[in-house]
């Protein structure tokens, strides 16, 4: 597994899309930090970055990348190594990477600027969403063999987390404010990662009125240590389920 991962990365490096996806987060971090005087501001404009751009780029990357190397998959299969061997190689490799271009556009210029708690917790935020879609982006692939649809349900998968489930759980609340909703608010939240990672990083920054009248919920809950751990984990189980069901269709697949 490790020769698969050590090859992907390798085979990445060289890719024109990542260096160009690294220069463009280096750019946008040291450019936002260097028109704010208070770096807590250029935070608060570098998450919606983290957010929107890095889910986007991590899942459209993987799922592209899967596909074109396809060949190169079919040949490990005919090999004497286990699917689950070589679909974890490939895994780590791109994650690996990615989260390595993740680190290198933005973890710098944040721990140059803002070496604090908000900094670090958006770096971790920033590398979990990375993880995560990577892992949803191999899912996709998975299922199916057809690049247009792979690609396509990645885009749908990122829509949903990025605009759409927000929406849908604004909808929710305003149709059910006059029943107690505390635990339902923070089961949704659960259940997007953007979400998750949007949170830690308002709550670090004391600025949770501006998630409206479920802010105070929030702060309560994933403020405290309990909530921190709860999101950690929530974000572990995103990276894991999507990758553990991958593996299991991949498994059965017939490539």
């Amino acid at each position: 597994m490790l020769k698969i991962s050590k090859y992907v990365m390798l085979d990445i490096i060289r890719s024109k899309v990542l260096i160009a996806y690294t220069g463009f987060l280096l750019l946008v971090s040291f450019s936002l930090f260097s028109l704010e005087s208070d770096p807590s501001k250029s935070i608060i404009s570098l998450m919606s970055v983290v957010m929107i751009i890095v889910p986007l780029v991590s899942i459209v990357f993987s799922t592209t990348y899967f596909y074109n190397s396809y060949e190169f998959i079919e040949l490990l299969v005919a090999q004497p190594i286990s699917r689950t061997t070589i679909l974890l190689g490939e895994f780590f490799g791109v994650a690996v990477s990615m989260v390595l271009s993740f680190f290198a556009g933005v973890g710098i210029p944040v721990l140059v600027y803002s070496p604090n708690a908000t900094g670090i917790i958006l770096l971790v935020s920033g590398i979990a969403l990375t993880l995560v879609f990577v892992s949803l982006a191999f899912l996709s692939s998975v299922v199916t063999r057809d690049k247009a649809k792979g690609i396509g349900m990645s885009l749908m998968l990122w829509f949903y987390f990025s605009i759409i489930y927000d929406g849908l759980v604004l909808g929710l609340l305003f149709s059910f404010n006059d029943y107690p909703l505390e635990k339902a608010v923070i089961a949704l939240a659960s259940l997007n990662p953007i979400d998750l990672g949007r949170i830690l990083i308002l709550l670090k920054l004391d600025l949770s009125a501006l998630m409206g009248f479920t802010g105070a919920v929030y702060k309560k809950f994933f403020g405290s240590g309990l909530g921190l751990v709860y999101s950690l984990g929530m974000m572990l189980i995103w990276m894991f389920i999507p990758m553990l069901i991958a593996v299991r269709v991949f498994r059965k697949k017939n490539l």
